[in-house]
C-alpha cells in the first residue's frame, strides 16, 4: 500500500514536470515569435527598399550634383528624393544602433557600397541639416561609421 508521503512526493513530481514542460513550451513560443517578428521586419524593409519610389530616388540623387540646399532646390526643384533617402538611411541606422537589425542584414538588403556612396553623396546636405538642428551626429552617421568598420572586417 502507498503511504501518504509517497503519494505527496509523486504529486509534487508530476506538478513539477508540468511546470517544467510549460516553461519549455513558453521558451519555444518566444523564440518562434521572435523569428516571426524578424521575418516581418525583413519583408517590410525589403519591400520598401525595393520599391519603385525608393529606387527612383536613389537613381536620381546618384546622378545629380549636390552642393548646398539652395543650389539643389534651384537645379532640381525640391528635396523630396533627398529627404526620402535620408529618412530611410536614418531609420536603418536607428534600427542598427538599437540592435533591432544586424549589419549583415543591411548589407544584404541594400548593399554596403550603396550605403557608403549615399552617405558620401548626401553628407553636405545632411551636415547642413545637423548644424541647423544643433545635432552633432545622427543615425545615418552611425550607419555609415558601422558600415565603414564592417568593410574592414
Amino acid at each position: 500500500m502507498i503511504d501518504i508521503s509517497t503519494l505527496q512526493t509523486i504529486s509534487i513530481a508530476i506538478a513539477s514536470a508540468g511546470v517544467f514542460a510549460a516553461a519549455i513550451y513558453y521558451i519555444i513560443q518566444i523564440k518562434h515569435q521572435t523569428k516571426l517578428r524578424q521575418t516581418d521586419l525583413i519583408i517590410r524593409l525589403y519591400s520598401f527598399t525595393g520599391s519603385k519610389d525608393f529606387l527612383e530616388a536613389l537613381d536620381k540623387v546618384k546622378d545629380r550634383e549636390i552642393g548646398s540646399v539652395d543650389d539643389y532646390k534651384e537645379r532640381y526643384g525640391s528635396l523630396v528624393e533627398i529627404n526620402q533617402l535620408l529618412q530611410v538611411f536614418a531609420e536603418l541606422g536607428m534600427l542598427l544602433k538599437r540592435k533591432l537589425i544586424d549589419i549583415d542584414l543591411i548589407d544584404d538588403l541594400i548593399g554596403q557600397r550603396t550605403v557608403l556612396a549615399a552617405y558620401e553623396k548626401l553628407d553636405p546636405l545632411n551636415e547642413a541639416y545637423r548644424k541647423e538642428q544643433g545635432i552633432e551626429s545622427d543615425s545615418f552617421d552611425y550607419l555609415y561609421n558601422e558600415m565603414k568598420r564592417y568593410q574592414r572586417n
